[in-house]
């Protein structure tokens, strides 16, 4: 069913399917357990992802409590959901496997540096230089006078 429907919506969009798609689509659904198998599985999909353990407040009684920031006033905001609601939340926020979250892809690349600046250069962004952050100052534990490092020994457990 999905299947049909997407393909249908491809096709009221004017988008091309590719000519290689497969003649069949085979949706991988298995049961995972209840409880704590469930939520072990699930968890590898949501890593760092979509809510925040310390943003679940509670779970009693098949109910689930979160607080989430309120997009138009910026306010924290509490919902208490059903816990298959809750879960259907969250699982609208899973990218299929092959997919990668835009942030972490092209120019947005946490090691895309280069890239970045190239693109900035093109599109003549100018962006302000931040203040260096002060150094921390080390004081000698005797007299608390500022000391000045002259070099670092590895400690001798340390390999290389």
């Amino acid at each position: 069913m999905f299947r049909a429907r997407f393909l249908g919506a491809m096709n009221a969009t004017g988008l091309t399917i590719p000519h290689n798609l497969p003649g069949e689509w085979v949706v991988d659904c298995k049961h995972v357990g209840r409880g704590q198998p469930a939520l072990e599985y699930l968890s590898r999909y949501l890593y760092r992802g979509v809510i925040s353990e310390n943003n679940i407040v509670a779970n009693q009684n098949a109910k689930v409590t979160f607080q989430y920031i309120e997009g138009r006033t910026g306010k924290t905001r509490t919902r208490t959901l059903k816990g298959e609601d809750f879960l259907w939340l969250v699982l609208q926020h899973v990218l299929p496997r092959g997919f990668r979250r835009v942030r972490d892809y092209g120019f947005l690349h946490g090691n895309a540096k280069k890239l970045l600046s190239l693109v900035q250069l093109v599109l003549r962004v100018v962006i302000a230089a931040g203040l260096p952050r002060p150094r921390p100052v080390f004081r000698c534990p005797k007299c608390q006078s500022p000391m000045h490092i002259l070099g670092f020994i590895r400690a001798a457990w340390q390999s290389g």
